[in-house]
């Protein structure tokens, strides 16, 4: 009987040395630009952190789950604080434009932190989406 030919790219992949409550990153080490667009989304929950070239494809992108905050602490001040300086650190801008969408509370603290950390800011845009008249709103209940 004729032995079946393997498929190209059908190998197992074996990750050595993992344990099962070891922590690995498997990112990529992010490229340096220096010039760039950082993107804050700050929501009730949680804030996001993205950092685009002037193309609009993302270089890296950190949140404050990934900086090792967990449930309600991922949407203090301090955990946006801390995003913003772990996104600008690992790409290494220069000169940046700022988007700030939403109302969370990491908002402010992202942006003190992105103006204290040495990048030139072109200008800060709030790109909140507001509604013109926004969706009908629910029938009041009948007493």
């Amino acid at each position: 009987m004729a032995k079946a030919i393997p498929k190209i790219g059908s190998r197992k992949k074996v990750r050595i040395g993992l344990r099962r409550n070891a922590r690995f990153s498997l990112r990529k080490s992010a490229r340096r630009i220096t010039k760039g667009v950082i993107h804050v989304q700050a929501s009730f929950n949680n804030t996001i952190i993205t950092v685009t070239d002037p193309q609009g494809r993302v270089v890296f992108w950190s949140s404050a789950g990934t900086c090792g905050f967990k449930s309600s602490r991922k949407a203090s001040p301090y955990a946006g604080q801390r995003t913003a300086v772990d996104a600008i650190r690992t790409v290494g801008l220069q000169r940046a434009e700022v988007m700030v969408k939403g109302a969370g509370s990491g908002r402010d603290a992202a942006l003190r932190a992105i103006a204290k950390s040495g990048v030139r800011l072109s200008c800060i845009r709030d790109v909140t989406p507001m509604p013109h008249n926004g969706c009908r709103p629910p029938k009041k209940g009948r007493l």
